[in-house]
């Protein structure tokens, strides 16, 4: 059975991290600071999340590297688009 998500936010599960069984992601703000942000998840599809609320369609959210990072930390970052990144996913979580 099919179950559409009108205008969903998708994300890889290894955007994500737990603490005390919340979900969070790294929000990368304008001046490249990351931003620990809990999110709600609608629904769980093989490695990706959809996400309820916490995201909006404007947020550029970590991928890599989010067990080295810390809240509030200015990073370099690479942009890339989330239609490649879907495409060439990796399977894991870190």
């Amino acid at each position: 059975m099919k179950v559409p998500f009108k205008d969903a936010i998708i994300i890889p599960q290894k955007a994500t991290f737990e603490i005390l069984d919340k979900k969070y992601v790294f929000v990368i703000d304008k001046n490249n600071v990351v931003k620990q942000r809990e999110i709600t998840v609608e629904a769980e599809l093989p490695h990706l999340f959809v996400v309820q609320t916490g995201l909006s369609v404007n947020d550029k959210i970590l991928l890599e590297g989010i067990r080295i990072v810390k809240d509030q930390e200015k990073i370099a970052t690479t942009f890339i688009q989330p239609n490649e990144v879907l495409a060439n996913l990796e399977m894991y979580a870190e």
